[in-house]
């Protein structure tokens, strides 16, 4: 009989198997044990704790941004968060509706007695039914919360918690809510703080600031987001097996830190010049791609105001505000004829185009503004003499193998032999080609890249682009020429004004910036932004031989920069082919086209001019071509001048006279009025002023001009000794436009006025009026003031 159990031996193999089986399985079990308990525990454990507790985010009240003086430019309010605990809600009804029972069975025993106000009614009025209550506070609610009674009905009927019925309420309207639901006892229906964000200046630095829309931000807004967002709080609650939330009541609140307040280097009241004068320009030369402007100190790189135009209300971010942004994109399109699908279509484009910072974010031609980076670089390698070295222009300049010339805007025969001076101040493109050629392209590009043309500048605000040319490697003859003059590279505003600031600072290139520092809650700056310098690009020496060129620049060529009585002031100007901006790049390179073609027109300028402490630059992207109005010396030198001339004496820059200026200077009327008329006429022959005396009476009863309005020293001050009817005393206004100095003299005199002049210098030949402030053919009193702007009618852009 054969046996079959086990032997032995195989009782021990099998006792060794699963010996070995169980010692693995406990391996894993007690390796995995110690992986859940000890290596893993931090994560496992907020697994536990996400099981056992809900949260919800308390947003911190976002730190404030101001300007250089205090000023609020954004500010977060405190808003209130409005929400219902559906599950408390319910036993907020049951136990309602139980007093409501309990009332009507004691009315109906007559055992209740009703406790009456002074009026008659019962403190203690109770709903007629929970189903009236209900459909009265959804009414109440949806009125308030401007949502439908139906989302309200559906949360009241959740199976949890927490549900959100409204975020940003006001104050008035959350007090309003709780003083309804407290009336009756109710604890499912509160509010919690919340912030919201506002701009008071509303459209002022738009662009700059920028605004917050849920993650994503724009402008300062973004750049020093880690500073002004804070720390959120978090209401944390416990929840059931479930996963739900028990009654709100079973919670505990972190309080929320408060973001730190930004404060810019801008100044509010310079923003305002910036940004007035921008729109003047643009509506006035009918500007078709924005313009922008920026003002800023020269040693420091701290910017003063910048500028973009047209703007739009950051408490309205998503409104256009301006159809030509419109315009310019169905432009780049070909659509003539755009529909309401196409301004649907389009409008996120333009919206994006409209919170651009057109000073850092979009690149341009510079033109002839240029020549101040070119002279610099010359002037520091050495392959120019200044003094000494004559450059001719016949109008034109040829390229072997080019099949066009390249134009001077003074055509044929041009500017003949000129020197340094000359050429930059006549603004000579055939100059500036020789002078570009004696650089040679290596070096030409060598500086290109030290005055920081191919980098952002590192300004601290976000979405900054670099500018671009040809590297040297590629660039041909004519390229070098064209560069050379500005028309060939393409660069921010940005980057243009920091290079000047360089070439006239004694050679430091420096980060601009437009945050000054930041401040926590109780004070303390917790960063501070100082002067940068990145490089130095130029010696002391260039530099002050480039402020002095540019000094004369002005003095020479009143007509086509800025000139201000009592200021020393340099400055270029620069008219550029705007080749880049369009799609229709080739077919106006090869149509030379100029119907076709667009211009930026743009001024560079500074003061004072041998020490700068201020640099404007004023840019109008694609302005109206009709006339010769389109020339940086047209467009963007009276805006600057204007800027300046309110600018200047905001900040306290006392004018300083020549000789010249003295001579001409205007003279503020003295108070009159009421003095003997001896008196009066001692005054002014003191004053050096002329007077007529109109009347037989021995006092002044009326005078024009009114006390401190100024008028030129030769002229006329009317003095009225006798009441006299006021249309008596009416004059009417002369045309000027194209006078001489002499001969608008002659007319404002015949005609029993007054002026000051603006603009040219009056002894500048060739001088004439180009606009007069009180328009011909207005009747106004007898002596009043005409401002009366000079220009010589020659092009230097």
């Amino acid at each position: 009989m054969i046996n079959t159990n086990p032997s032995n031996a195989m009782r021990f193999r099998s006792k060794i198997v699963m010996t070995a089986a169980f010692s693995v399985l406990f391996a894993a079990v007690a390796g995995n044990f110690f992986k859940i308990s000890v290596l893993d525990n931090k994560k496992y454990q907020n697994m536990a704790n996400d099981q056992h507790f809900g949260s919800v985010s308390i947003s911190a009240h976002r730190g404030s941004i101001y300007d250089s003086k205090g000023v609020a430019f954004a500010k977060s309010a405190t808003v209130y968060k409005i929400f219902i605990d559906p599950k408390s809600f319910k036993e907020d009804l049951e136990r309602l509706e139980k007093l409501i029972n309990k009332r009507t069975v004691d009315i109906a025993n007559g055992t209740y007695t009703p406790v009456l106000d002074e009026a008659g009614n019962d403190k203690n009025k109770l709903p007629a039914s929970i189903d009236e209550f209900k459909n009265d506070a959804v009414t109440f609610l949806s009125v308030k919360l401007g949502i439908t009674p139906e989302e309200i009905t559906k949360a009241m009927d959740q199976d949890t918690q927490y549900i959100v019925l409204q975020e940003q309420v006001e104050k008035p309207i959350a007090d309003e809510i709780d003083n309804y639901f407290n009336e009756w006892g109710f604890v499912s229906i509160r509010n919690e703080e919340d912030t919201k964000r506002y701009y008071p200046q509303k459209d002022l630095a738009a662009s700059v600031i920028g605004f917050t829309n849920g993650n994503v931000a724009y402008g300062i807004e973004s750049s020093y987001d880690k500073y002004l967002s804070g720390v959120d709080g978090r209401t944390i609650s416990a929840v059931d097996s479930n996963g739900n939330a028990l009654p709100y009541r079973y919670s505990k609140t972190f309080e929320p830190k408060e973001g730190n307040d930004v404060y810019l280097t801008i100044d509010r009241e310079i923003q305002y010049i910036l940004e007035k004068n921008l729109e003047e320009m643009v509506r006035t030369h009918y500007v078709k791609n924005r313009a922008c402007a920026i003002l800023m100190d020269p040693k420091t790189g701290a910017v003063y105001g910048m500028a973009t135009y047209p703007t739009f209300d950051l408490n309205e971010p998503f409104k256009i505000s301006d159809q030509t942004i419109f315009n310019k994109i169905f432009a780049e399109k070909n659509i003539t004829d755009p529909t309401e699908k196409d301004f649907k279509e389009y409008t996120p484009e333009a919206r994006e185009r409209m919170w651009k910072n057109k000073c850092i974010t979009e690149t341009y031609e510079p033109g002839s503004v240029y020549k101040v980076i070119t002279s610099s670089a010359a002037i520091e390698e050495n392959v120019i003499d200044i003094e000494h070295d004559s450059f001719y222009c016949e109008g034109f300049k040829k390229f072997e193998g080019h099949k066009a010339n390249i134009d001077c805007w003074k055509l044929p025969p041009g500017h003949g032999m000129q020197t340094f001076q000359e050429a930059l101040t006549n603004s000579c493109n055939p100059a500036f080609m020789d002078i570009g050629a004696k650089l040679g392209k290596d070096k030409f590009c060598y500086y290109f890249d030290a005055f920081g043309f191919r980098e952002p500048t590192g300004i601290d605000l976000p979405a900054e682009v670099g500018g671009n040319n040809i590297s040297a490697d590629k660039m041909s003859p004519v390229d070098l020429a064209v560069s050379a003059f500005g028309q060939c590279e393409t660069i921010t505003p940005m980057e243009m004004i920091t290079a000047c600031c360089a070439s006239i600072n004694g050679g430091y290139l420096l980060k601009p910036y437009v945050v000054d520092k930041v401040v926590d809650s109780d004070g303390n700056i917790v960063f501070k932004n100082e002067r940068t310098v990145r490089r130095q690009v130029i010696s002391e020496d260039t530099s002050a031989k480039m402020r002095n060129a540019l000094y004369n620049v002005v003095v020479g060529n009143g007509a086509g920069n800025v000139n201000i009585k009592g200021y020393a002031i340099g400055g270029k100007s620069g008219t550029s082919q705007r080749l880049s901006e369009t799609s229709r790049y080739e077919e106006i390179k090869e149509q030379e086209d100029a119907a076709l073609q667009e211009y930026g027109a743009s001024y560079v300028c500074f003061t004072p001019a041998d020490d700068p402490e201020l640099i404007l630059l004023v840019l109008a992207d694609m302005p109206d071509k009709n006339g010769d109005l389109y020339y940086g010396s047209k467009c963007a030198v009276p805006t600057a001048r204007e800027i300046l001339t309110e600018v200047l004496p905001y900040l306290g820059k006392s004018p300083e006279y020549n000789e010249q200026e003295l001579k001409n200077l205007d003279v503020k009327v003295p108070l009159l009025k009421g003095a003997s008329i001896d008196d009066a006429i001692k005054t002014l022959d003191g004053m050096g002023v002329k007077y007529e005396k109109i009347g037989n009476g021995i006092e002044v009863v009326e005078q024009s001009p009114l006390t401190g309005k100024a008028i030129a020293k030769d002229g006329c001050v009317y003095l009225y000794t006798e009441k006299v009817n006021y249309a008596d005393t009416l004059v009417t206004v002369p045309y000027l436009y194209g006078c001489s100095p002499s001969v608008a003299n002659q007319i404002i005199n015949d005609s029993g006025l007054n002026y000051t002049t603006k603009g040219a210098s009056i002894e500048r030949d060739g001088a004439t009026v180009n606009s007069q402030s009180i328009q011909e053919g207005k009747q106004v009193p007898r002596g009043t003031t005409i401002e009366l702007e000079f220009m010589v009618n020659e092009m230097s852009d």
